[in-house]
C-alpha cells in the first residue's frame, strides 16, 4: 500500500497524469495506487520514492519521517546545534534550499 502517495503528489502540485508520465505508468494506475485498488510492484514504488525524494518506508506508511534516510555521524553538538539540525531536517525542500543558499 502506498499510503502517502496522494499526499506527496498533491503537495508537489502535480497531476496523476504528470506523475504517471514521469514513472512510466498510466494515469489510471496512479489513481488505483492512491485509492488502494491495486499495489504497485517494488520497482514502481522505488521510482515514486525517488521522484519525491523520500524513502520507500515513508511512501508506504512505515514512518512519518518524510526525508530520505541518510548516513548519520556522531558529533559533539550543543543543544542549540542539535535544535538547528532537527529544524533543518523537518524543513520543506524549499526552505532547505533557502538555508543552503544563505549559508554558501
Amino acid at each position: 500500500m502506498v499510503k502517502n502517495l496522494k499526499k506527496l503528489r498533491i503537495e508537489a502540485g502535480i497531476s496523476q497524469q504528470q506523475l504517471a508520465d514521469v514513472i512510466g505508468v498510466s494515469q489510471q494506475s496512479i489513481n488505483k495506487y492512491e485509492n488502494h485498488s491495486i499495489e504497485p510492484d517494488i520497482s514502481i514504488i522505488i521510482a515514486i520514492a525517488e521522484y519525491f525524494n523520500t524513502s520507500v518506508d515513508y511512501l508506504v506508511g512505515n514512518t512519518d519521517i518524510i526525508r530520505k534516510y541518510e548516513a548519520l555521524y556522531t558529533f559533539d553538538l550543543n543543544e542549540k546545534e542539535k535544535d538547528l539540525i532537527e529544524k533543518y531536517r523537518k524543513a520543506s525542500e524549499k526552505d532547505r534550499q533557502i538555508v543552503d543558499f544563505v549559508l554558501k
